[in-house]
């Protein structure tokens, strides 16, 4: 089987969250299992600045705009453990500081840079190999599918092949005017509300959802979760008419990247078997944040995080001062949402003992959180699926989460320490710190809690179960589609 995947992010090429390590990590291993996988993505600033000069395949497409064309090349991307990559560059749309906007909001030409973006992954796919099955991934890529059943409908190479769509976060849509269909060279007949219209707004990942030939999502709770109004940010209706060719598949991770045991960013290596690296790469997070010395009964609290309600940092900041009356040590790492950003560098000011704030991103230093903490905290308002708190378990730091979407599928709470971590359910500051006492509870007997460390530490959760699922959706969306 050839599946095209079409993303805007792509570990190690640009990468905003876990829709890029999704993308990264699931072809890889569908080419193990045997079947062919080229890979589309924008040729942004931050690539070209990775992969100067790359061979040119196609040398011009041209993409209809209403008044004008633009010009896109095909960039031979190599050939990455097993997946064809392919970059689409068209300098004016995507050569930018950033993928999506700046500080002060989303470029006012997305419709167009990602509604060209679609098309090009069409012409190029007619051009260097039609696929059996196009994979979009969120509304960036969700043209990909409305094109096929539309402009695409009586194209004789293309009319049997069908496209499955991935929801990574459904809050995420892609609105834009109404003319926006009219400058994609779409009929108006298609801006209706059980089509492209949204409010009065044209919706790229509603249409994505309409015109798909299967939907899946990153979690089965979280597949259930959107087809109610409180998490499917106005698709709901959408979500339960298709409900029937809707599956929620879990991320998986990738433990060649993750694994504390062969992980090269951190200082000493453990396993479950063999705990004492961690010991080590705890007293190396200490150093790196600025604390001194810290008894092994003082339990480190990390967070790697988007600031942003979404996360749940406006319940951190309502437990803050109850938070610093326990003995612990806290550090929060992550960017996002100004008004958070200041609030936790104020907070790292006000309690320099217990808490450290840092305000940045970078890899090394999320995973020496991930190794060095002891505790990991995700108290996500909703959370499709979530990666760290699977990090988290294998590094043996023992997740407190909310239970909703991923978090709710992948961690256990059990009377007497028998699960894998500590989850409050509801939507209370209170019920999360109460979660955070019971676990600092657990830490200090010392036997219980290395028994649910290594209960973490032990589950599995590696791509290759996902992909045999993502492979039987591909199947039933190729059949169903043989027989339309």
């Amino acid at each position: 089987m050839h599946i095209v995947f079409a993303a805007s992010e792509c570990v190690p090429f640009a990468k905003t969250g876990g829709l890029a390590d999704v993308v990264g990590a699931l072809p890889p291993v569908l080419v193990k299992m045997g079947h062919k996988v080229t890979t589309f993505l924008p040729y942004y600033r931050q690539v070209a600045k990775q992969i100067p000069n790359p061979p040119v395949v196609v040398p011009s497409l041209t993409i209809p705009f209403e008044y004008y064309n633009r010009f896109v090349r095909v960039l031979d991307g190599g050939v990455r453990n097993g997946v064809q990559i392919y970059f689409l560059d068209c300098p004016e749309l995507f050569d930018r500081e950033s993928f999506y906007g700046t500080p002060s909001g989303d470029y006012p030409d997305n419709a167009e840079r990602f509604g060209l973006f679609a098309r090009a992954v069409i012409e190029s796919s007619k051009i260097l190999g039609v696929p059996d099955v196009f994979h979009l991934h969120d509304w960036q890529s969700a043209m990909v599918s409305v094109l096929l059943r539309s402009t695409y409908y009586f194209d004789p190479v293309l009319k049997g092949v069908p496209s499955v769509m991935t929801v990574h976060n459904a809050g995420y849509q892609g609105w834009f005017p109404p003319q926006t269909i009219q400058k994609l060279l779409l009929p108006w007949d298609m801006f209706t509300m059980d089509k492209l219209e949204q409010n009065d707004t044209f919706n790229f990942l509603k249409g994505g959802l309409v015109y798909a030939d299967a939907i899946t999502t990153v979690s089965r709770t979280y597949a259930e979760e959107i087809k109610t109004a409180e998490f499917g940010s106005g698709l709901e209706s959408i979500f339960q008419r298709r409900a029937g060719d809707l599956y929620g598949i879990l991320n998986g991770v990738d433990y060649g990247e993750w694994d504390p045991a062969t992980d090269r960013h951190i200082a000493g290596h453990y396993t479950a078997e063999d705990l004492s690296g961690k010991k080590e790469c705890r007293r190396d997070l200490l150093h790196a944040f600025g604390f001194g010395e810290v008894s092994e009964e003082i339990p480190i609290i990390g967070i790697v995080s988007r600031f942003a309600t979404q996360k749940g940092f406006d319940f951190l900041a309502q437990i803050m001062e109850q938070l610093v009356q326990e003995d612990l040590r806290l550090i929060v790492f992550g960017t996002g949402v100004e008004y958070y950003e200041r609030l936790f560098e104020e907070i790292g000011v006000r309690y320099p003992d217990k808490v450290r704030v840092k305000v940045k991103y970078d890899n090394t230093v999320a995973h020496k959180i991930e190794a060095g903490s002891d505790i990991f905290l995700m108290p996500s308002r909703y959370e499709p699926c979530g990666l760290n708190q699977i990090y988290s378990l294998k590094y043996g730091t023992v997740p407190v989460v909310r239970a909703t979407g991923g978090l709710q599928d992948t961690i256990i709470e059990e009377p007497d320490g028998k699960g894998n971590g500590f989850k409050f359910s509801g939507y209370s500051p209170w019920a999360f710190l109460d979660a955070i006492k019971r676990a600092l509870m657990a830490f200090r007997n010392k036997e219980q809690w290395e028994a649910i460390m290594r209960r973490g530490m032990a589950e599995d959760y590696s791509w290759e179960k996902p992909a045999q699922e993502y492979v039987r959706v591909y199947e039933r969306a190729i059949e169903g589609r043989s027989w339309s």
